[in-house]
């Protein structure tokens, strides 16, 4: 082609093309180490959301009756095998031992969230503790070289919470519920017991009501049992304002300064959390529609008296004229699902 521009070009702007220039390729140190940057700021964005809990919301005072006891019986000596040298393992942490079934968890339902993550970390805490100890369960005994294994009697803790989110108009739950607080004895596991059943056969009277509900379930070694429960029982009543009506472990209390009484005319909803540890398993499954709340309540209102170790009930409000609305609801249970 002629260099000169043809005359049918004249008055057109003319457009100098420019070599494309390649970009230069990274090194390969500096793209591993941004593979590397990659693959480390999942676990690390992953750890930040479980461990970043709910604020409370702080909205009402609230109601609580429980109790129970995490006693271990005693250490029974077992022996398994045969032949000259015999050895074993134990279903179970004691001395520092790893039983095999306390290795496989019971995750929980609804999201996982801050019980999910105090389970894992109870069974964590555990094995870390067990392979610090040395191995201790597993001792050398006899002339023939015996390994005898003394694992704890006490078997894995299921651990259940089930969360039901009621419209206001259920006072007379707040009644129910407060009449047990009166009467109830929390002292033993007979008590504790009628305790759980009146408080499920109160929730199944109220199937009209019900709106939200969340159902969690794990399994930890009897060794952090009682821990972990304590520290979900924390975390429910942090989200309380007072306890204003209180019978845990025998001892009634009351806030000097609110009144109990039902809620507000204006408020939108009643919480009612059980969390109930059991030596036995408790079968709840997820918990996404009325139906399935039905079968978790009486799930949890038949576990038996002498498998029952601890329960708490806590339900909110509780105070005279308070209100639980739409959006405190949801920001101090956000794990729950709309039924």
């Amino acid at each position: 082609m002629d260099s000169k521009w043809s005359p049918s070009w004249e008055g057109v702007s003319r457009v100098h093309v420019i070599p494309a220039v390649t970009p230069l390729s990274p090194t390969r140190p500096s793209l591993l180490l941004r593979r590397f940057c990659g693959a480390l700021l999942v676990p690390v964005l992953l750890a930040g959301f479980l461990l970043v809990a709910p604020e409370p919301s702080q909205a009402a005072s609230g109601g609580r009756i429980g109790g129970g006891s995490f006693r271990s019986s005693p250490s029974i000596p077992r022996s398994y095998g045969g032949g000259g040298n015999r050895g074993g393992y134990g279903g179970g942490f004691g001395g520092g031992g790893i039983g095999f079934p306390f290795l496989i968890p019971i995750f929980g339902f609804g999201g996982g969230g801050l019980f999910g993550f105090l389970i894992l970390m109870a069974i964590v805490g555990v094995i870390a503790n067990a392979l610090r100890g040395g191995g201790g369960a597993l001792q050398a005994g006899g002339a023939g070289g015996e390994l005898a294994y003394a694992p704890r009697a006490d078997g894995p803790v299921a651990i259940a919470q089930l969360q039901v989110g009621l419209l206001a108009t259920a006072r007379d739950l707040q009644v129910d519920l407060r009449r047990l607080a009166d009467s109830a004895d929390t002292g033993n596991s007979a008590g504790l017991q009628k305790v759980l059943q009146e408080t499920t056969l109160a929730l199944l009277r109220q199937p009209d009501l019900w709106v939200y509900a969340n159902g969690e379930l794990g399994q930890v070694p009897f060794a952090s049992a009682e821990s972990t429960f304590n520290r979900l029982s924390m975390t429910e009543r942090s989200k309380l304002r007072s306890e204003v009506t209180s019978n845990v472990g025998g001892q009634r209390l009351s806030a000097p300064s609110t009144t109990a009484g039902n809620a507000d005319a204006t408020s939108d909803f009643i919480a009612v959390t059980l969390l109930v540890a059991s030596r036995g398993r408790i079968p709840l499954k997820s918990v996404t529609s009325a139906e399935e709340l039905r079968e978790a309540l009486r799930i949890l209102g038949s576990v038996p008296s002498a498998e029952l170790l601890a329960l708490e009930v806590i339900w909110q409000p509780e105070g005279q004229g308070e209100v639980l609305s739409t959006e405190e609801l949801l920001t101090a249970y956000p794990q729950l699902q709309h039924l």
